[in-house]
């Protein structure tokens, strides 16, 4: 678990319309550390030479330092063309300093137009970013982003590049070499091409999809922690620019330790949605900086951008023990099922709403009988774990037109998020006839009779407008600025309103603040939605919300809402919290499902309660800080 936040500053670097050579676009930047000073290699691009050159945009590679991580200076041009094999640009380099030497390789271009056998690997190395020592040509064959490890490995220098990266598939490979002269040695190279298979380490899980090396790998303790492109649907119109994670073992680096579950970023910030080349962002460089990994990019070919995210946190996720100590399921899930004799829930219970009340935890569950209506009903828990009470009837059925069967299916009451305002408890839910859009209804009943089981609600009223997907809503438990605010979700997207009073008779969501939205390519891809209502922390309002992915697989995951305006999002879990692994999850009415619709905080733990399946009733537990500290960087 973890969270990935770009720089407020972003973009750090961008072209300079009085340097010709950086005058269209400046990006792929990658960095070296070296007393406190970071020291960045970077593409910049020329506008078109009229007279030479009319419709080429000429690449060279530029040098800037920062003191601070955030401010770039003394930017220069360090690598132009100069030689055949590099005459129409030199690309993206990669730096890695080793011993007292900066090996610099880049993307060099010999034809044009371009073409796959005119784009291979060179090399230049300095000691100082003022003289140049040496340019090779490196690769005799068509490849891109060469990177050298940091250190020798059994003796040997090592580095990874991608092969045939404008002949797809291409692949990833990790080549060994005795000594320097061997990396630009073309007998080596053309042996290493006739046994590419050797050197290849697979990490491409779609034929359809694309990787490319990114930054240069960084040492940890856990093992070489790689950040690479992944570009899925490469072959198709829809491709999406990824950034992914994998850790290889430090004595073999073509073992692959682990890998990310999915992208840690893709194009969603205006800079990285427009420019030369739409919806890209491409990682180039990275170092650990301050007990942070920061992740050097380039967005939409235009601009240099950097985020960060915890190393502790990524490495956390990145070992398929350490991954699991998050999140705990409760052993005795799931909590409820449904009870055969009892015909209002004899096909199904799940999705609970929770609320802790005078000592216990009480649940409010969707309870689904044979015929597909929807009822809740009640349980209690004093430990949050064991179910102590559960009652024979519901406590809340359909009772208007607009949840009443009207043809054979699915109907009723769904879903419920209960808040209390006051002495109230309001209890939002989905209301359902079968035939009409669904809608948001909305009952309350005072905390005295709902303790007394006194089931008194309130007539329930819609306040969600009429044929829009809109459902998953709660009411916050507080005025935020002398106003009401409701989450719902409209379509994909978790959005906000604000109501004056709880008088639902006249007020009514009427518009939608979008808070999150999908991530294409990510564990929230097709929609995402709210979880349980809001909860108060010192850090901010914590929100679990689900997100829904491209294959139907339901996860949970978690963003921080600023304590004064929730609209605000000051933070997202890069990665889901909660996925289906179980049986009780992964098989039932909607297979791989976990769909929570409360949760509490109880002595530091966070209890969770969510739908398996849509079926069964189970319990999740996390220590509060742990998440908090996520979301805010430990910070």
């Amino acid at each position: 678990m973890f969270v990935v936040k770009r720089s407020h500053h972003n973009p750090l670097l961008g072209p300079i319309k009085e340097h010709p050579w950086e005058s269209l676009a400046t990006f792929n930047w990658c960095p070296v550390e070296e007393d406190e000073v970071i020291h960045c290699v970077y593409r910049a691009m020329s506008k078109p030479d009229l007279l030479t050159h009319p419709n080429l945009n000429i690449s060279s590679i530029g040098h800037a330092i920062s003191r601070d991580g955030t401010h770039f200076e003394e930017r220069h041009q360090f690598i132009k063309p100069e030689f055949e094999w590099e005459r129409f640009g030199c690309e993206d380099p990669r730096i890695t300093k080793l011993n007292d030497t900066y090996y610099i390789f880049y993307t060099a271009l010999s034809t044009y137009p371009f073409s796959p056998q005119g784009i291979k690997i060179a090399l230049a190395t300095t000691k100082d970013f003022k003289t140049i020592e040496m340019k090779k040509l490196v690769t005799p064959f068509n490849s891109k982003a060469m990177a050298l490890f940091p250190e020798k490995i059994n003796g040997k220098f090592v580095a990874m590049l991608t092969v045939h990266p404008d002949i797809p598939p291409a692949q990833i490979i990790i080549i060994e070499f005795e000594k320097e002269e061997d990396i630009w040695s073309h007998d080596l190279w053309t042996t290493c091409y006739a046994e590419l298979s050797k050197h290849t380490i697979d990490i491409q899980l779609n034929k359809v999809d694309h990787v490319e090396v990114g930054a240069p790998p960084i040492k940890t303790k856990d093992g070489w922690l790689v950040i690479y492109a992944y570009i899925q649907n490469y072959l198709t119109p829809n491709k999406v620019f990824g950034i992914e994670a994998l850790l290889l073992d430090l004595k073999n680096p073509r073992k692959i330790i682990s890998r990310t579950t999915g992208p840690l970023m893709i194009p969603e910030e205006t800079y990285e949605k427009y420019g030369q080349i739409p919806n890209v962002i491409f990682p180039s460089g990275a170092l650990v900086w301050r007990d942070e990994l920061q992740i050097f990019y380039g967005a939409a070919d235009t601009t240099c951008c950097r985020a960060k995210v915890n190393l502790k946190d990524i490495l956390k996720s990145l070992n398929p023990e350490a991954r699991h100590t998050f999140t705990h399921r409760f052993e005795g899930n799931p909590i409820i099922v449904p009870k055969e004799d009892h015909a209002w829930e004899a096909k199904a219970t799940f999705n609970p709403a929770a609320i802790d009340l005078g000592g216990k935890i009480h649940l409010l569950y969707r309870a689904m009988s044979h015929d597909g209506t929807s009822v809740i009903g009640y349980a209690a828990s004093k430990d949050g774990l064991h179910i102590d009470e559960r009652l024979t009837e519901p406590i809340y059925v359909p009772r208007e037109d607009f949840e009443m069967k009207m043809q054979p299916g699915n109907s009723g009451v769904e879903d419920p998020r209960i808040t209390q305002i006051g002495n109230k408890l309001y209890m939002c839910y989905t209301a359902f006839d079968g035939v009409h859009f669904p809608r948001v209804a909305i009952s309350s009943i005072s905390v005295k009779d709902f303790l007394n089981k006194k089931w008194n609600w309130t007539k329930p009223i819609i306040f969600t407008p009429k044929d829009v997907d809109d459902k998953d809503t709660c009411l916050f438990p507080e005025k935020i600025g002398g106003n009401y605010m409701i989450l719902h979700r409209v379509g994909s997207h978790i959005c906000a309103d604000f109501i004056k009073s709880l008088n639902f008779e006249k007020e009514k969501v009427s518009r939608c603040i979008r808070l999150i939205a999908p991530r294409p390519g990510m564990w929230d891809s097709q929609k995402v939605g709210i979880a349980s209502p809001p909860i108060k922390t010192d850090k901010g309002w914590l929100l679990l919300y689900h997100g829904v992915s491209d294959d139907t697989v339901y996860r949970l995951g978690a963003a921080l809402l600023d304590l004064k305006d929730p609209s605000i999002v000051i933070s997202r879990t890069t990665d889901f919290i909660l996925e289906p692994e179980e049986q009780y999850e992964k098989e039932g009415q909607v297979p791989n499902v976990v769909f929570p619709c409360g949760a509490v905080i109880r002595d530091k733990k966070l209890f969770i309660y969510y739908g398996g399946a849509d079926s069964v009733v189970a319990v999740a537990t996390m220590n509060i800080d742990d998440l908090l500290n996520v979301l805010t960087n430990n910070k």
